[in-house]
């Protein structure tokens, strides 16, 4: 077999924990596409054949697992860094239960020697200010995301820009509450799930303007490029609250398709204009729904329902027939 620097030609990129190698080409046919054979170690062009590397290092475990719980057994790290808690999930923690491995119970001089060792574990858990008011901050973290059902990659995402807030100092002289609801509000953002000002503020029992503030603060002082609000982003789940067919949701989508083109959305509220589409297409589509239901849904008035529809009508010359 010839040497594989002089049969194929590639570029190794920079080796970190899992080195890859990036084929840039056959030297034999030209072609791009590759296949990797882990029990050989080699990549192989899958037009020709050619092997265009060999004696690859496997960085996997030396040893085979077949089920999950066989893997978890035979697995010597812990899990990976969790920024929702204080310590980042590094840290142990002494069970409550005095029980030893096998399920019994401890004795009783034993008993109050873990005592003693599982109170300065909590101490030196939380042994700075910086600690503690992590600590604080992600058990609101837990409460709002549990009360708004936010995705886990929003709660990451909250986390990580609150733990930026305290790097740069900017939670003095403001409520820890106040920075991790805008945090939060920052996070549904950033991952583009739908939640207003008005949720966030009513769960975290924060003032909606204090909740502002403190949103403007972490775009200018964190330099983050927040993506704008759509409204169709708000349909789904305001169609659900309202129990409406998903042929309601297509038109109400459909609808707002068209507004767009027309220009007719450009500044307005996406709560107000989901909200009006729905009141629409629920006509249209033989499933009618109050404008008091649906703004109540929606965290919206009445008028601003009404004003929204009737905008569209006139301008998109809808057919809808009250």
């Amino acid at each position: 077999m010839a040497n594989p620097a002089q049969t194929g030609s590639y570029a190794r990129t920079q080796r970190s924990r899992e080195p890859t190698e990036i084929i840039v080409g056959c030297s034999d046919c030209g072609g791009t596409d590759t296949i990797r054979d882990p029990v050989r170690g080699e990549v192989i062009c899958t037009n020709c054949g050619l092997v265009l590397d060999s004696h690859m290092m496997d960085h996997g475990p030396e040893w085979r697992a077949f089920t999950s719980e066989e893997r978890d057994k035979r697995a010597r790290t812990g899990g990976p860094i969790d920024y929702t808690r204080h310590d980042k999930g590094l840290s142990t923690t002494i069970d409550w239960r005095d029980r030893d491995a096998n399920g019994r119970k401890l004795a009783p001089g034993l008993r109050a020697q873990i005592y003693r060792l599982r109170k300065w574990q909590i101490r030196t858990r939380v042994h700075s200010s910086i600690d503690r008011n992590l600590a604080r901050a992600m058990s609101e973290l837990d409460r709002i995301t549990s009360q708004l059902s936010a995705p886990r990659p929003v709660k990451e995402a909250s986390a990580i820009l609150y733990r930026r807030t305290v790097e740069r100092h900017l939670i003095r002289g403001r409520s820890i509450e106040a920075m991790i609801a805008a945090c939060i509000y920052a996070g549904c953002r950033l991952r583009q799930v739908p939640r207003t000002l008005d949720e966030i503020a009513h769960h975290s029992r924060i003032n909606r303007k204090e909740l502002g503030r403190c949103y403007r603060l972490l775009l200018r002082k964190l330099d983050m490029r927040v993506p704008i609000s759509q409204p169709t982003d708000f349909v789904p789940r305001f169609a659900q609250a309202l129990s409406l067919s998903s042929r309601v949701q297509r038109r109400a989508i459909s609808i707002l398709g068209l507004a767009k083109k027309r220009g007719i959305t450009a500044g307005k509220d996406p709560t107000g204009l989901a909200a009006s589409t729905l009141y629409i297409a629920s006509i249209q589509e033989g499933e009618r729904r109050t404008q008091r239901e649906i703004a109540a849904v929606a965290r919206v008035t009445e008028v601003t329902v009404r004003n929204r529809y009737k905008e569209m009508v006139r301008v998109l010359g809808l057919e809808v027939e009250i």
